[in-house]
């Protein structure tokens, strides 16, 4: 199976910058801002559904998730990705997300996953259901019940208002606390990347802290 950045088993990558300065009051209506990308992540999200049924069994049969179908859901997820960030899954820039599914490198959130090239007719029978209960769990923690598309609710979001409220008051945003977020985030994601059958590798059970992935070097800001 490929991998990213030379790091063996991590198929699954996110990176985020924290952006400063931010807005002291922006966040008070960005759940406003946001509501043109949920209303086409909802339409993008029943796609996803769809492109992964038929990924389902195009692995059962082949052993191959199609790279066209594998590039869609990577978008999905990339989409979703940036506008948690910028929203309250982190609240960790002030720059709109893009309307895009394509890679962005220029925004402050990022989300890598390797293409494989095979991948187990078994495991796509019980990893989605069986195997992954343990981290249903533990996610559902996180984000007060799962969600289609963004993140809402739970410890993730109630984190990021705790964060939005002190820079409130001091013009910062705790990097500790930054960190702690982005560990939460990773963790759903390559929980996601791995129910939606997009690899094989199990996800740790580990909060893997900060902006950039263990092993890799920090997005920066390129604009």
């Amino acid at each position: 199976m490929t991998t990213l950045a030379g790091v063996p088993d991590r198929p699954v990558r996110v990176d985020a910058v924290l952006d400063a300065p931010l807005s002291r009051w922006l966040w008070l209506v960005k759940w406003i801002l946001i509501i043109p990308h949920y209303v086409v992540l909802f339409f993008l999200w029943i796609a996803f559904t769809v492109v992964s049924v038929i990924a389902f069994f195009s692995i059962l049969f082949t052993e191959r998730y199609p790279r066209a179908l594998f590039d869609f859901n990577l978008g999905v997820l990339r989409w979703s990705w940036r506008v948690g960030y910028y929203s309250y899954g982190a609240l960790g820039t002030d720059r709109y997300p893009p309307f895009s599914l394509g890679e962005e490198p220029g925004y402050p959130a990022r989300l890598e996953i390797a293409y494989p090239e095979r991948l187990s007719r078994g495991l796509v029978l019980v990893k989605w259901w069986l195997l992954a209960i343990p981290h249903y769990i533990v996610i559902g923690f996180f984000l007060g019940g799962w969600r289609v598309g963004w993140w809402e609710g739970g410890l993730v979001a109630v984190l990021a208002l705790i964060a939005a409220v002190i820079l409130t008051f001091t013009e910062k945003y705790p990097k500790g606390l930054f960190d702690f977020i982005l560990g939460l985030n990773r963790w759903i994601l390559r929980v996601a990347a791995y129910v939606v059958l997009m690899t094989d590798a199990y996800p740790p059970f580990r909060l893997d802290l900060g902006g950039a992935e263990p092993g890799g070097m920090e997005i920066r800001d390129v604009t």
